[in-house]
């Protein structure tokens, strides 16, 4: 008897967030750097009539704002000149807003276009690393637990989009910090779901994992398989560019030799620099968002926000003044005047929110950096690399109570100029490791005493990988030799046969 297909309706209840175009305007904002948010400014000035310049000083609303190093140029904004422009610029913005057969221009096709190009803008422009990643996450059948996990993991890859701690660290942290108990084989089937996503290589906890990972996702062939035996089996050779060797002991051709070399150097060492936040941007100078100051007699810090030429903005008067009129009056309006309202509110609703956004902007850049100085004090006030303590994006969000896509925004792009240079904010965040006294360091300073050590070595004689180890291990960090290998690559330091002199 043959089946029928019964086709049948039904109510599915989910929730869904999307963010306001207040709220997409504040990411963007958050993410920007100073110069950048100065040229936003200047740029809403000049389309937004309803924006104004104010007459007094900037307003400083964060508390750490004394001593701010804002620039003066009050006196450029506010020539009367400015004033009549905008004057003239609400009345033919008026004048031209068409007869009474016309529709409202708030509710046409065009301006609808408008704001689909300005969210589809915010979204490319503003989602960072982390977002990118976790979007992803959202699309995996995964439970709470399993969620906070992966999160957990995201928020460990360092900027190259490499896992550096060990699973069995990992295990350990979120069992102590966060109340998690589950098996490592657990932690390692949600990293394999990770390393599943985009770009190729995410993930991985080395460099020949990274590869191997891109490698696999190549198109089956002879090229693939040649690929993956290089990297499998040969890969201190390939490390070295041994390139003769590995053509000798695979047999290869030289045509062959030189398209598989050509196309493992096509593979990408660092993949999360393809979902670097400062995407498409382009190189600026430098201006620091944070100006830090230091008392070494009081053991005192202190910082202020710098608001570079960004002067107080208002709502133009004349708007508003317009907008209470014609809610006075809505009885005896006609279609233009309706329109004239419309229009009016339309302006002076987008300059109070862009007023706004910029306030909360201060207000995060501000929380975030007094969270990070408490974490940091000591490297604020003696300037020593070493004092750094181990700090994770997590650390800040949970210290400031705000969410971890922001802290990694503010952290992006951002400089603090302190009494000791100035730093990127993304140079106070780095990873934990235990010492032999049981005492937490960061691993920048395991990076420092290895650096330090290869400087001192006898050149004529340098120290292999697994002396150097020995002699990390007598200066309390016991790490074997494989990860002295890695901390050598990330330092640029070659191999002990390539530092004879």
């Amino acid at each position: 008897m043959p089946q029928r297909l019964i086709q049948e309706q039904t109510q599915k209840l989910a929730q869904q967030q999307r963010l306001t175009q207040q709220q997409m305007l504040f990411v963007k904002m958050v993410e920007m750097p100073l110069n950048e948010l100065e040229e936003s400014v200047l740029t809403e000035l000049d389309d937004n009539p309803a924006l104004e310049v104010g007459d007094k000083e900037p307003i400083d609303d964060t508390p750490s704002s004394e001593g701010d190093p804002a620039a003066d140029t009050e006196e450029a904004f506010m020539e009367k000149t400015e004033r009549e422009e905008r004057e003239e610029a609400l009345d033919s913005a008026l004048e031209g807003l068409g007869s009474d057969d016309e529709l409202p221009p708030v509710s046409s096709g065009h301006q609808m276009q408008d704001n689909a190009d300005y969210e589809e803008i915010v979204y490319g422009d503003t989602t960072s690393f982390y977002d990118k990643l976790k979007e992803q996450m959202g699309m995996e059948d995964l439970t709470e637990t399993q969620r906070d996990i992966m999160e957990y993991l995201i928020g460990s890859l360092d900027d190259d989009g490499i896992l550096r701690k060990s699973l069995d660290a990992i295990t350990d942290e979120l069992a102590i910090y966060h109340s998690i108990d589950v098996p490592e084989q657990e932690i390692e089937r949600l990293l394999k779901v990770l390393q599943g996503f985009d770009p190729a290589g995410i993930g991985a906890r080395s460099l020949q994992e990274c590869l191997l990972l891109q490698i696999a996702r190549k198109p089956e062939g002879r090229l693939k398989e040649l690929m993956r035996e290089v990297i499998d089996n040969h890969y201190d050779a390939f490390l070295k560019k041994h390139w003769d060797k590995i053509q000798s002991e695979m047999n290869l051709t030289d045509l062959q030799k030189e398209t598989l070399r050509n196309e493992i150097l096509k593979l990408n060492p660092k993949p999360g620099a393809s979902l670097g936040e400062t995407e498409g941007r382009n190189l600026q100078q430098i201006t620091p968002d944070f100006i830090v100051e230091t008392d070494e007699d009081e053991n005192s810090i202190s910082f202020s926000l710098n608001h570079g030429n960004i002067p107080e903005l208002t709502v133009s008067p004349s708007f508003t003044d317009m907008v209470h009129t014609y809610r006075n009056n809505k009885q005896g309006m006609n279609r233009q005047e309706k329109e004239a309202l419309l229009y009016a509110k339309e302006k002076v609703d987008k300059a109070q929110g862009f007023i706004d956004a910029i306030k909360q902007r201060r207000h995060t850049l501000y929380l975030t950096m007094k969270a990070i100085i408490e974490y940091q004090r000591t490297f604020f006030l003696d300037g020593d690399e070493a004092d750094l303590k181990p700090m994770i994006l997590k650390d800040i969000a949970d210290k400031t109570g705000l969410d971890i896509s922001t802290v990694s925004r503010v952290a992006n792009a951002k400089y603090a100029q302190t009494k000791w240079g100035t730093f990127p904010l993304k140079f106070f965040f780095s990873d934990g490791y235990v010492a032999a006294d049981g005492e937490e360091a960061s691993t920048r300073k395991l990076r420092l005493t290895l650096k330090e050590i290869v400087e001192k070595e006898d050149k004529g004689r340098p120290l292999s990988d697994d002396a150097l180890a020995e002699m990390m291990k007598d200066k309390g960090f016991p790490i074997a030799r494989r990860t002295i290998a890695k901390y050598r690559q990330q330092l640029g330091i070659p191999v002990a046969r390539l530092r004879r002199v």
